[in-house]
């Protein structure tokens, strides 16, 4: 009798959670979707880039910042076109061996704009994430966690490598930096033993120069000066990112649970002649 009565609730438990999953699958995924596709919408129309959904894009003006260091070491104005910097006056002090401070001063003219690739990564991910949830037709409803974890899989590895496009950036070394094509754009050039990058980390864009010279016993040294700003829209994008990882983290998590139950799917229910199967249409 107590055996039956357990078999019984254990029954009826399974139906709960069998309820309780279709209910995802068919409801919470698309509402989820929905408000993911709002925030990355909002982020999109962040960037000064023609991205999906950003009908804005043309009508962002260059903005100006001072970039800020220890007094004397770097002095730099710069404009910021899209994912450009479309002119910048560059003004810094190197120390040379048995010399007095050297002062450089170089510009970035508009024809020569120094592009910032890392914002245009940025934005390509955000908006490859938008097209991801665009292929899912609305109307249908997932039928097992797998189909929902493989299209969470591509929205999350999209943001991720868009949000560490803006703050982790690559380290290159200053031969590399020398070669770029954006030193090119500097006029007046610099010497062979002085370089300069601009980067984003975070919030900031970030000027850093370097400057090699060769000590006693042909050992090398390499010195590295930096001043930077902050741009206001990056910080949104930043949290922008974070709610939509934290939220297609959230989905993952729950759906997670329901994928130890291999029998779960919308199929091991009779179903109502109403509902539809998902058609994904992949295009990545």
């Amino acid at each position: 009798m107590q055996t039956s009565k357990i078999v019984d609730l254990e029954n009826e438990e399974a139906v709960c959670l069998q309820k309780e999953f279709e209910w995802i699958l068919t409801e919470e995924v698309h509402a989820v979707l929905n408000q993911l596709h709002i925030i990355l919408v909002e982020c999109v129309r962040r960037f000064p880039l023609p991205l999906y959904g950003n009908d804005s894009a043309n009508s962002f003006k260059q903005e100006k910042y001072v970039l800020t260091s220890p007094p004397d070491q770097l002095k730099t104005v710069i404009s910021v076109n899209g994912d450009s910097i479309a002119h910048a006056d560059i003004q810094f002090r190197v120390q040379r061996p048995h010399q007095q401070p050297i002062v450089y001063r170089t510009y970035i003219q508009n024809e020569h704009p120094w592009k910032l690739q890392q914002l245009q990564d940025a934005g390509n991910h955000v908006q490859e994430a938008l097209l991801h949830i665009d292929n899912i037709e609305k109307r249908c409803s997932f039928c097992s966690s797998e189909e929902v974890l493989h299209i969470l899989a591509k929205i999350l590895g999209c943001l991720q490598r868009g949000r560490t496009c803006l703050i982790v950036p690559r380290k290159k070394p200053m031969e590399e930096i020398i070669k770029s094509g954006n030193m090119k754009c500097l006029f007046p050039t610099l010497p062979d033993d002085v370089a300069i990058t601009f980067y984003v980390q975070s919030h900031k864009l970030i000027l850093a120069v370097y400057q090699s010279s060769t000590m006693r016993g042909s050992t090398t040294k390499c010195d590295a000066y930096q001043a930077e700003c902050t741009i206001p829209w990056l910080n949104e994008v930043l949290v922008l990112f974070t709610v939509a990882l934290q939220l297609c983290q959230q989905l993952k998590d729950k759906i997670c649970v329901f994928a130890q139950y291999k029998d779960f799917t919308i199929e091991s229910r009779p179903r109502r002649r109403s509902s539809v199967s998902v058609r994904m249409v992949d295009k990545f």
